[in-house]
């Protein structure tokens, strides 16, 4: 089944499949769109409409690169499809964004698919990181914490970002040997103010009031050896009434990589039910 790329406003993507439409959210935030696999899987379950999110080529876009600018941008998706409702499926940061979504704008979802996803408690950053460090050599961790720091200062640079990356996506893999390639550009920006962002969000609670108010159905699929602490997934789900977990064992961050077919099933399951 062919994809076409597509416009919207200043973003780049691509759709394909057939089904219920389904906007595909990547994590980064700030690279570029990696979820080509994730649409193929998806292809015969949903129509997807997959972009680079914007501040990152193909896609253009100024700032504000906050939580608020992102949700206009799937908006805008749908609208330039004449689309009036459908669902968010987000993986990692992705799903985060998915998820406010399901806060603010449930009228034009038809429910969230959050896979691996960033959850609604920042206390599992400092797990997520500790996870990765341990896969990480002493000298590996030092130049991540050198990079961090001038991220969170706003001094870093594109190739420092693409450096970092390199550094910790073999940790996102239970078996690093099925890693795929980590991004090669980062929008440098986008970066910044996002995390900044979330960082607000994560302070104001956003998630947290938010979600038990949610009416929409929300799967949540989590690798059973991700970095991301499997209790930030359940928590989060648990805030959604009628939140449903799948588990995906013997896979890390990116289940549908590592162990082919594991999206795909637990959203038919889902969506049968």
């Amino acid at each position: 089944m062919t994809e076409k790329p597509f416009t919207a406003g200043p973003l780049r993507g691509h759709r394909r499949g057939s089904g219920p439409p389904a906007l595909l959210l990547h994590g980064g935030a700030a690279v570029p769109d990696y979820l080509g696999s994730l649409a193929d899987e998806l292809a015969g379950t949903f129509t997807t409409f997959r972009y680079t999110q914007r501040g990152t080529p193909p896609s253009g876009g100024g700032p504000p690169y906050t939580v608020e600018a992102h949700m206009d941008d799937a908006l805008t998706v749908l609208d330039t499809f004449e689309i009036d409702r459908a669902w968010a499926v987000g993986h990692s940061w992705g799903g985060h964004l998915a998820l406010h979504l399901l806060v603010n704008h449930a009228e034009r979802l038809l429910g969230v698919v959050a896979v691996d996803p960033l959850g609604a408690f920042p206390q599992a950053f400092a797990e997520q990181d500790a996870n990765r460090r341990r896969a990480l050599a002493p000298e590996q961790v030092a130049r991540l914490d050198a990079i961090e720091a001038r991220r969170r200062a706003g001094d870093v640079i594109e190739a420092e970002l693409v450096e970092r990356f390199a550094l910790v996506w073999p940790t996102y893999f239970a078996d690093p040997s099925k890693a795929t390639p980590p991004p090669d550009c980062v929008g440098v920006q986008a970066s910044i103010e996002v995390n900044r962002s979330l960082v607000e969000h994560f302070e104001r609670r956003t998630l947290v009031q938010g979600l038990p108010a949610a009416r929409s159905p929300a799967l949540f699929v989590h690798g059973e050896h991700s970095v991301i602490p499997t209790w930030s997934t359940t928590d989060t789900a648990a805030l959604v009434p009628g939140g449903d977990v799948v588990i995906v064992p013997g896979c890390g961050h990116f289940p549908w990589v590592e162990c082919p077919g594991s999206v795909r099933r637990a959203v038919e399951r889902f969506l049968g039910e």
